[in-house]
């Protein structure tokens, strides 16, 4: 008897997570369409911005390195 309860209160327990989970994403204040195409503009021109930043700094140690080898 003491597996069932626990396997009922296990249950229960998850079905309150998800209850709850729930809650909290209706009171979210989710993005319009506008905010998210700027928002994910801002991103990739992030990414852009950092990725030639590597790329650079990647060419320059490789030139030192052919520079002392």
């Amino acid at each position: 008897m003491a597996f069932l309860a626990k396997v009922k209160q296990s249950f229960g327990t998850t079905f309150s997570f998800f209850s709850e989970s729930f809650a909290e994403l209706k009171k979210v204040r989710w993005p319009s369409r506008k905010e998210l195409t700027s928002y994910t503009l801002v991103v990739l021109f992030t990414i852009v911005l950092v990725t030639v930043y590597f790329w650079v700094l990647d060419i320059g140690i490789s030139a030192l390195v052919e520079l002392i080898v």
